[in-house]
């Protein structure tokens, strides 16, 4: 910017002075993205890769890291990286003009059929990988509890205790293990890292097929070792790699190409893909279609459109259609300790229940309760993650080490508490063996002679669906005591605080349905005389209150609810304890997700803007150094500039005798230019070509974008001296229709337009005439809080 700002509008004070800035000239600092020509004198400093909140700055999760200025980082596993945006935008340049106008009907043909095709395949393969998840976990953890509780029925308790926890510590140290050596981005659940995708941020190795690996069997090893965490959360993440996998034409590193897939080397075919992934995950994980398609609209996806509800729609379909064949297969005893269960599907349906004024005031207490409780959990584990972190960015020992902790703190707990509770004598009439032996069941024996059961046991000692499975029973009054019911839920409450975090792939949505469901049984065994509701169904209500409380979420939670259920009649119900747990949780604090992505240092962009935002404008947040090229530029110039900065993208612009005045041509990225200088087309004098030869050379999908950064770089170039002084035409590749805003325009609409169409540079001109075409370019650091209070430190105390 060259320091001429736009008066202000009455309505809006002017905004702080601007903070002295060094005025050494340095191409090593830039912004996020670069976003190649910036304002002049702005500087992005280092402080400006610090977040905000009320207290002051605060780093993304880490207590200490390598500052780095060329761009803003995130944590990933336990390391900072670098990241970048997404390009969503359609580059309407003379390659792409050709290619469509050169595009015939069977080439469209076979796009939309290979497009159909890949959601086919994303369907396919995640409900089989969702299946073998849950097909590996009940026959390992099912083996572990077997053997288990054959020492215990022989009255060997210790070596019972030695072979349940060894089991365990095993299971957790592998998955650790995995996650530590070979993708650290695979531990936890991964939603957030797909949420900030799908908002266009490019975080490393998020979905890369290492990652998808360690998220598969890290899950069934994680989940088979007895730790407080689901799957659910991680199978989001996994149809999202698989997704990936596919869209980008698989994978050069592991020799898996496909061309045919060219048409999908874009980040929007690969964004809708993406999201089909994330919603197929859901629907693999709770046998929720609906649910699934609702999860990625309302949680996941930040832009969304018909074709892309009608395709996540046909995906979902496809995995729901897998597990049910893979089911009935499994029914016919041929899947091991499998059986019947192992995806959680729990009937509830029987008499429809009527409720009253008294179940609506009990309802609404278990909203307040699932509110005050969410918040408190997404506070505590805010702060836990935060301690975790300074233990895993020593290393993968310390990783291990914390997750083996862990790991015997559950062991402990699962085996050990138990032992407090009393044993009761089996019901009379109980359609069910009781005491169960093996594996599942209400009943588990325990220490309990024969002819009793341990309530306790019946929770701790099982798997977690298992658990989720007795909670929901119905006709199951005084099946559990309140002590047992209180001691549950405090553990699995404290034990899923601690456990996410730790370095395997793991999902909040198990632990939280669990401790939901546990008091609101509590609350349905004290209301028992007062209310017609069975407490299984209060469980239901009461694991509802606490989802809306931690995840926010309320239209896929109740869907995925009521699909889980079978409990149609049910729906009015979930919907008001969502709606009053949500609103009594948004008073403390976010989503638990939302608070991960802002931990984690990821640049996520809102859907509205900030209220400060109002009394700024465009060009008041560009920042240097300002580099821009020629519509015909000198091929040293360009090379120069991109190996000094890390800019994507670059103003060109034509001056004078080129035309008769400045005149911004458009946008021209930095991946195009590295294709087009490793053409090495250049020219002896600077003139403005026709582009036919460019036209020739090049096809549309030459300049397409490559998977998982293996595009080419400026260091795999070497030029020489006499290439260095020649020219080339940048006409025929440069983005001549790029999104624009006048600098007067408010900062917050500026960021409303930037989010909405999903951009990755949006161009400020100048209002007046007379002056340099373009005043600088907006990129998504520009717009976070951290950058805008980093220019003005005023602004955050007065607004």
């Amino acid at each position: 910017m060259d320091g001429d700002h736009a008066p202000h509008s009455n309505q809006h004070p002017p905004p702080p002075p601007m903070p002295e800035r060094e005025s050494s000239f340095n191409y090593d600092i830039e912004s996020m993205d670069g976003g190649g020509w910036r304002g002049a004198g702005r500087y992005a400093s280092s402080d400006a890769l610090l977040r905000y909140d009320d207290d002051g700055p605060r780093e993304p999760l880490m207590r200490k890291r390598t500052m780095n200025t060329t761009s803003q980082i995130a944590i990933v596993g336990a390391n900072v990286f670098a990241i970048e945006s997404l390009d969503y935008e359609i580059v309407e340049n003379d390659l792409f003009k050709q290619d469509w106008r050169s595009r015939k009907k069977n080439q469209i043909f076979q796009y939309v059929v290979l497009k159909w095709a890949l959601v086919l395949l994303i369907g396919l393969l995640t409900g089989l990988v969702g299946f073998f998840n849950n097909l590996a976990v009940e026959n390992i953890a099912g083996f572990k509890l077997v053997l288990t509780g054959d020492l215990m029925l022989q009255k060997r308790y210790f070596t019972a205790f030695l072979a349940y926890g060894g089991c365990n510590l095993f299971l957790g140290a592998t998955a650790a293990a995995l996650c530590a050596y070979i993708a650290p981005a695979a531990a936890g659940s991964g939603i957030p890292e797909v949420k900030a995708y799908l908002n266009g941020v490019d975080a490393y190795s998020i979905l890369a097929p290492s990652t998808l690996f360690v998220k598969i069997f890290g899950s069934i090893l994680g989940v088979s070792g007895g730790f407080v965490l689901g799957k659910e959360g991680p199978m989001v993440h996994t149809g999202a790699c698989i997704a990936n996998l596919l869209g980008q034409g698989g994978s050069r590193k592991y020799h898996l190409t496909w061309n045919w897939l060219k048409y999908f080397k874009n980040d929007r075919d690969r964004r809708d893909l993406i999201t089909c992934g994330a919603a197929a995950g859901v629907a693999a994980a709770f046998r929720a279609p609906v649910g699934g398609v609702l999860f990625a609209l309302e949680e996941a996806a930040s832009w969304w459109r018909s074709a892309l509800l009608w395709r996540t729609f046909f995906t979902t379909a496809v995995v729901a259609v897998v597990l049910r064949a893979l089911i009935e297969f499994c029914r016919k005893g041929k899947c091991g300790l499998f059986g019947q269960g192992g995806l959680i599907m729990f009937d509830l349906s029987s008499n429809i229940p009527s409720y009253g004024t008294q179940d609506l005031i009990a309802i609404i207490i278990l909203g307040v309760i699932g509110g005050v409780f969410g918040g408190l959990f997404n506070f505590l584990l805010d702060r836990i993650l935060r301690v975790y972190s300074i233990i895993n960015e020593r290393g993968a020992p310390s990783k291990i080490l914390l997750t083996i902790t862990i790991s015997i703190i559950t062991s402990a707990c699962s085996y050990g508490l138990p032992w407090l509770a009393a044993c009761s004598p089996c019901p009379v009439g109980s359609m069910e063996e009781c005491p169960t032996i093996g594996r599942s069941g209400n009943f588990k024996s325990f220490q309990c002679p024969p002819g009793h059961y341990n309530g306790l046991a019946s929770l701790f000692f099982n798997t977690n669906d298992d658990a989720i499975r007795n909670l929901f029973s119905r006709g199951t009054e005084n099946e559990f005591h309140m002590s047992s019911l209180f001691v549950f839920f405090i553990a699995i409450y404290c034990l899923g605080l601690v456990t996410y975090g730790i370095a395997v792939p793991s999902g909040l949505f198990i632990p939280v349905i669990l401790a939901g469901a546990t008091y609101g049984r509590i609350v349905g065994t004290l209301l028992g005389p007062m209310s017609d509701i069975d407490p299984g169904l209060f469980a239901l209500l009461g694991a509802a209150s606490f989802l809306g409380g931690t995840m926010r979420m309320t239209v896929s939670v109740c869907v995925i609810l009521l699909e889980l259920t079978n409990e149609l009649h049910m729906l009015p119900l979930v919907m008001l304890v969502l709606l009053i747990s949500k609103t009594i949780a948004d008073c403390f604090n976010k989503g638990v997700y939302d608070q991960i992505v802002v931990m984690k240092g990821l640049p996520f962009m809102e859907a509205h803007a900030e209220p400060y935002m109002r009394h700024l404008v465009a060009s008041d947040v560009v920042s240097g150094p300002l580099i821009s090229f020629s519509g015909v530029e000198k091929v040293g110039n360009i090379v120069h500039a991109l190996r000094i900065t890390g800019h994507n993208g670059f103003p060109v612009v034509d001056e004078p005798p080129v035309s008769e005045a400045p005149e911004l041509v458009g946008l021209v990225l930095r991946s195009h230019l590295l294709v087009l200088l490793n053409g090495r087309n250049f020219m002896k004098e600077k003139v403005k070509t026709s582009g036919s030869f460019v036209l020739r050379r090049f096809g549309a999908f030459d300049f397409a974008k490559p998977g998982s950064g293996k595009g080419m770089k400026i260091e795999d170039l070497d030029f020489t001296e006499e290439e260095m002084e020649m020219y080339v035409d940048l006409h025929p590749i440069t983005n001549t229709s790029p999104y624009t805003v006048v600098e007067t325009m408010s900062l917050a609409k500026a960021a409303v337009l930037f989010r909405a169409l999903g951009l990755r540079h949006l161009l400020v001109v100048p209002k007046t005439p007379g002056r340099f075409p373009i005043v600088g370019i907006l990129t998504r650091h520009d717009l976070m809080p951290e950058h805008i209070h980093g220019l003005f430190p005023n602004l955050r105390k007065s607004h």
